[in-house]
């Protein structure tokens, strides 16, 4: 510590760590404290993909409700993500992360005691509302406990790590709490944290505002929520139930709310998405990577979770344990790519991550209503090679690729293209397969489970159930590993062999980190 005298002739202590490029015990405690609403919201992304049959099994909903369930909660987040990170610079980060987390503390309750589907859609729903306030709002904290640009770019290194991470072991970690409690623990789990983050936030936090904070558009907020809501409604009630009037409006709305809301972000001084960014084609191919990874992962993560479970008759915690390898993959892909980019570059990581997904869903084709364990195992594997290089490498690709002064704008499409990437598949591919299950299969449920838990069926309806559920399977991972494979050949085309600004460091390259959702 060191004493100096005040004007006034009094003495004050200056204490060491508050110096610009030593954050100090209080900024990496800090650090800790922020982490920990980061892996809550994102593995509650993905926590219910093996607990789906539980669900089911507790609370009978139907093949929509099922999906809605599983990914309104993405929705809530991606919609919302950019608004709440405006909001956040106008009235206090700070501020808002302590009110999103008292909220997802509050909707994680209200879920685990959830008596419907009904009410949990609607707590799910909420947690997400609350997610979108968490994240921009964390790493906009970050920016305030790591002055110096080296420590910041390790932090923010540390935080991307954490997400990715709780992606990847949400499913393990609610196989785990699965074998030994009901299905309302996976929600439960999230009140400890949550309750430790409020406590020692205000402690260890400061607040943090914009230095010039941009004006939320509500309507340009409610269109694409909306737009998003009422589309996904009318595709999943049409592969659930068949073509009807009402799912025709809905979509027809749907498309139009988002086509208005397309043309209202291009003549608004501060748009939610800043369409203009989509010419470059380096950033385009970025952000459609930080998407199509999320879509394929996360529906072929929560139909692999039915299949082993409901399809091949193992116990949720036998499908935790399968589902380590690949988690652990991804982990550490996401840690070490990085440090191989930098040889690489950052062209090759992107094609090597298309192809090491669509490998990864093409090795799900051999799989079986009777086996196919080991080409789960292997799929998952090389898969999370390709999940782990996106999460590593989406967001400061795209930075780079456009002027320094809209990197806030790039990085918050960046991280919104994972969320709603994450929602998407559950919602498109979801419903494929929903759909092929319903006219391949002996049409006696809507989905597996429920067809499974009809009394006295006979066992070549039991066969025909699973081989249609398998079938939907193989659908949906060969369409994404199609879509990842155009992917690859467009990056080899449009992707140059040395990008520029590569050289610099940190996720956001310089850029204010507290802009990065503005």
């Amino acid at each position: 510590m060191t004493r100096v005298w005040s004007p006034g002739g009094r003495r004050r202590t200056v204490g060491v760590m508050n110096a610009p490029h030593s954050p100090g015990l209080r900024a990496w405690l800090g650090l800790l404290v922020v982490l920990g609403p980061v892996l809550l919201v994102a593995m509650d992304g993905s926590v219910l993909f093996l607990a789906m049959p539980k669900i089911t099994e507790a609370l009978s909903p139907t093949a929509d409700q099922a999906l809605w369930i599983l990914d309104v909660y993405g929705f809530a987040v991606g919609s919302l993500l950019i608004a709440f990170g405006n909001i956040g610079d106008r009235y206090g980060r700070l501020r808002l992360l302590m009110i999103g987390a008292a909220v997802f503390g509050a909707g994680s309750a209200g879920a685990a005691f959830a008596s419907g589907p009904g009410p949990l859609i609607a707590f799910r729903a909420l947690m997400g509302v609350a997610g979108a306030t968490l994240l921009p709002s964390a790493l906009a904290v970050l920016s305030e406990l790591f002055t110096d640009p080296r420590r910041r770019a390790t932090a923010i290194g540390i935080f991307a790590a954490t997400f990715a991470a709780g992606f990847a072991i949400g499913p393990v970690v609610g196989g785990q709490l699965l074998s030994r409690f009901w299905w309302g623990s996976v929600f439960l789990i999230n009140l400890p944290v949550v309750l430790g983050f409020l406590l020692l936030a205000p402690i260890l936090l400061r607040e943090v505002r914009g230095t010039r904070p941009g004006r939320v558009d509500a309507v340009s907020v409610l269109l694409s929520a909306g737009g998003l809501l009422l589309t996904v409604y009318a595709i999943k009630h049409t592969a659930a139930d068949g073509p009807a009037i009402a799912s025709g409006v809905a979509g027809t709305i749907g498309a139009a709310a988002l086509g208005w809301f397309v043309r209202r972000q291009r003549r608004l001084e501060h748009p939610l998405i800043d369409f203009r960014l989509f010419r470059d084609r380096v950033f385009t191919i970025a952000v459609i990577t930080g998407l199509l990874p999320l879509v394929a992962w996360s529906a072929t993560a929560y139909l692999s979770g039915v299949y082993l479970q409901s399809g091949l008759g193992l116990s949720v915690l036998d499908a935790a344990f399968l589902a380590l390898p690949g988690a652990a993959v991804l982990t550490v892909t996401c840690i070490v790519t990085p440090a191989l980019v930098g040889r690489l570059g950052k062209r090759v990581a992107l094609v090597t991550c298309h192809i090491c997904v669509a490998l990864g869903l093409f090795l799900l084709l051999p799989t079986g209503s009777s086996s196919g364990i080991g080409w789960y195992v292997a799929s998952t594997v090389i898969a999370g090679v390709g999940y782990g290089i996106s999460f590593s490498v989406v967001a400061d690709t795209a930075v780079a690729a456009v002027p320094a002064e809209r990197a806030g704008s790039a990085a918050a499409i960046a991280e919104t293209s994972n969320e709603i990437g994450n929602a998407l598949g559950i919602a498109l591919l979801g419903s494929l397969a929903a759909l092929l299950f319903r006219l391949q299969g002996p049409d006696l449920a809507g989905t597996l489970d429920e067809t499974l838990q009809i009394p006295g069926l006979a066992p070549a309806m039991v066969g025909d159930a699973k081989g249609a559920f398998v079938t939907g399977l193989h659908a949906a991972a060969v369409t994404a590993g199609i879509l990842h494979g155009a992917l690859g050949v467009l990056t080899l085309r449009w992707i140059p062999r040395t990008l520029p600004g590569t050289g610099d460091t940190g996720v956001l390259r310089g850029a204010d980190e507290r802009s990065i959702v503005r």
